[in-house]
């Protein structure tokens, strides 16, 4: 262990604007713990070493806030122009596609300061909480190698949870940031919808459902790298209307007094594991004891089964869409054979739904958004759950086969069911590492989430601050270091 794997990124940069360490001394550090702890992980799938160190002894590197910070970057989003890029595919790993240019999102990282390591493991085009794909094989978590580490940026929560960097980019289509931060105890913020840019490449993805930031160890870290991405870009089709100040000057702020609802279990029913239930009823406890109101509520909304209908058909329409377009670039048709069974399969139920029936589940979504955003209205503040309904699966259990497809999808509706809802209305989520629980002999990380208002990541940011300053869990670290 080196004197700067236990610094958040605040912390390392705040080292090289004080110019007692060089960026070059930051990520030489990281490549080293890249290169002892990834092979028991396969967390990075695409290192890029060499580019990395040039660029931290380069005056090309920007002097920004972040300057010299090592990340890492999901293999699925955030382009990176020569970069491999192939969100987990075997189609595009077999072409051996790179990206023709950077996104924003990777230009802002850059302008930063930020230093890309590479690339990390995904599942195929994102659509599992576990990151399992048949093109590079498990991530594993941190904590016990024998369980997931989460998706679908498990690759990206992995590689934060053991050190090897401070930040990894992640994005979120139905959980996809806070589960695997919950999953490797760490802060995980789905932002609102709009407030960072899909472009140049696109205009939004999976119909508004995903969105784009990172995985980090510490809530100051979150808001520094949302101060940095977050805004519009030329030619955005919305956007989230820009903050009045820095997100990391709101940390110090206290919330007041809120009116938090706690709901203890799964939208729609089903089963949750009894460790679950204790991290919410742990993060009540700490939220009462820390001065804010607290009620068994939710938006009646979320227990609507039509949710989950809606959701499945979008993504897969989304899906066939995808599997379309890569075609299109590549130049080859995708076939089945190309790809995953579960993808291939979604892309068929995708390729099932009419245009008229997509249109009528767009416009449920929105309804669904009003109804659950008319909750906020009537007088909460914040709405407290787990972030998922059990505990980190071991390696192997969200698969499927060619026989049974669907086995794991099927297996994943407890991981997502406290998160799906806000991809669907847009509003923004964080997951705090707040619990733990004893599988067998596996003592795993569980979090917490709440969810706020449409744009009120402010809030987010004050409260989990303020948790994190009453409860803190950086001095927690995995044995593998």
């Amino acid at each position: 262990m080196d004197s700067f794997s236990q610094l958040d990124a605040t912390a390392q940069a705040d080292l090289v604007r004080r110019r007692e360490v060089s960026p070059a001394d930051l990520v030489d550090a990281a490549i080293a713990r890249l290169e002892r702890l990834n092979p028991p992980l396969n967390a990075v799938i695409h290192p890029a070493l060499e580019r990395a160190r040039e660029l931290a002894r380069s005056p090309r590197l920007p002097p920004g806030p972040l300057c010299g910070v090592p990340l890492l970057m999901k293999d699925l989003g955030g382009e990176e122009a020569g970069a491999p890029y192939h969100a987990g595919m075997r189609f595009l790993q077999s072409a051996g596609w790179t990206a023709p240019a950077s996104g924003h999102l990777s230009e802002k990282f850059l302008a930063a300061g930020l230093v890309s390591l590479g690339r990390t493991n995904t599942p195929e085009l994102g659509l599992m909480p576990t990151a399992e794909p048949l093109a590079y094989g498990a991530t594993r978590n941190p904590w016990n190698l024998e369980y997931s580490a989460g998706g679908s940026s498990g690759g990206a929560a992995a590689a934060v949870a053991a050190g090897i960097v401070p930040i990894a980019h992640a994005s979120d289509g139905g959980g996809s940031i806070r589960i695997p931060a919950a999953h490797c105890g760490l802060v995980g913020l789905k932002p609102t919808r709009g407030r960072v840019s899909f472009g140049p490449g696109l205009g939004e993805r999976w119909n508004g459902f995903s969105c784009e930031l990172v995985v980090t160890r510490s809530v100051r870290d979150t808001a520094a790298v949302l101060d940095a991405v977050n805004g519009p870009m030329p030619g955005d089709p919305y956007f989230a209307e820009r903050p009045p100040g820095p997100y990391v000057a709101e940390l110090p702020r206290a919330p007041g007094a809120l009116r938090v609802g706690v709901m203890r279990r799964p939208p729609r029913g089903g089963e949750i594991d009894a460790s679950c239930v204790a991290a919410v009823d742990r993060a009540a406890a700490i939220l009462a004891d820390l001065g804010h109101s607290l009620e068994e509520a939710h938006p009646e909304a979320l227990d609507d089964p039509a949710a989950v209908v809606a959701f499945v058909d979008i993504v897969a329409a989304n899906i066939a869409r995808a599997l379309e377009s890569w075609g299109e670039k590549v130049g080859r048709a995708v076939a089945a054979d190309d790809v995953e069974a579960l993808t291939w399969g979604l892309a068929e139920r995708g390729r099932a739904v009419s245009a008229p029936q997509l249109l009528a589940h767009l416009e449920y979504v929105h309804r669904f958004g009003r109804r659950v955003a008319a909750w906020w209205g009537s007088g909460f503040d914040l709405l407290l759950t787990p972030t998922t309904a059990a505990p980190p699966p071991p390696i192997g259990f969200l698969t499927g086969t060619a026989a049974e497809p669907f086995r794991g999808y099927a297996r994943a509706a407890p991981y997502g069911c406290f998160t799906l809802p806000f991809n669907m209305t847009g509003q923004p989520a964080i997951s705090l590492p707040l619990h733990r629980t004893t599988v067998g002999v596996a003592d795993l990380p569980l979090g917490v989430q709440l969810a706020a208002a449409y744009g009120r990541e402010d809030l987010l940011l004050r409260v989990a601050a303020q948790i994190e300053q009453a409860h803190p869990w950086a001095q927690r670290w995995p044995s593998l270091l």
